[in-house]
């Protein structure tokens, strides 16, 4: 394991990020549903119906859903799983997972709710047709080890999804950029009261892996084949690691 790893633009040891990352969710999980929908003007939520749909999920699917925080692709994945389906909803930090129980309940869904590190998961191999990771990855200290975990426990015929913030088309990096590193630290201060949690957000974006190099590591962790999607000229992009 190398001995160090990146928040943000800052190298530090895989330990301390996995500390900073943890305080990060913690101070921003009561306002992180309203900061999603003002950062993106709402478009995560057609992400998200994006990415289930192409995840096959249908009635009486088994399906895993990593950092899933505050519940939205759980939601669709147990709408789209019926009642004879099985959504687990898992995240590595108590105080998401707090806000995605009591979103859930609100809405009348009960669901398994395991709170587990996306290294380490307490599962059986080839356990679920579907191991998806949404706005996750990039805050995982040891992605690779995640990528291994979710092919373990990922059946034959079954698929691991990953939503996630990516590489935008050239033309449109600059205007990006300034948003990134100019509007959405002061629309932290100013709703979540937190400037540096979305400063962190904009260089974890930057410092995270390609869509070809995710691919990449993708196969390498032992998935048979992957696709990937761009959505919003790449500002996120949708990979499909297929288990034969």
């Amino acid at each position: 394991m190398s001995e160090h790893t990146h928040f943000g633009y800052e190298e530090v040891s895989p330990e301390e990020k996995t500390r900073r990352v943890r305080r990060v969710f913690e101070s921003v999980a009561s306002k992180y549903d309203l900061m999603n929908d003002l950062m993106s003007a709402g478009l995560h939520r057609a992400w998200k119906r994006f990415a289930v749909a192409v995840s096959g999920v249908r009635e009486g699917s088994r399906v895993l859903d990593l950092a899933g925080g505050t519940g939205d692709l759980a939601r669709l994945y147990a709408k789209a799983a019926g009642a004879s389906g099985t959504v687990v909803l898992t995240d590595i930090n108590g105080a998401m997972l707090a806000a995605g129980r009591d979103k859930l309940i609100d809405a009348g869904i009960s669901l398994p709710i395991v709170q587990c590190n996306a290294e380490a998961l307490p599962f059986a191999d080839r356990r679920f047709d579907c191991v998806s990771i949404a706005f996750g990855l990039r805050n995982v200290t040891r992605k690779d080890v995640a990528l291994a975990e979710m092919r373990r426990v990922t059946r034959p015929g079954g698929v691991a999804l990953v939503l996630e913030f990516s590489r935008i088309a050239a033309p449109l990096a600059p205007a990006y950029d300034w948003y990134s590193f100019n509007v959405l630290p002061r629309l932290g201060k100013l709703v979540a009261g937190d400037a540096a949690s979305y400063r962190y957000l904009a260089e974890s974006i930057r410092m995270h892996p390609d869509q070809q190099a995710l691919r990449q590591m993708m196969l390498d962790a032992g998935f048979d084949r992957v696709d990937y999607h761009n959505l919003a000229a790449g500002v996120v992009a949708v990979h499909v690691g297929r288990v034969y």
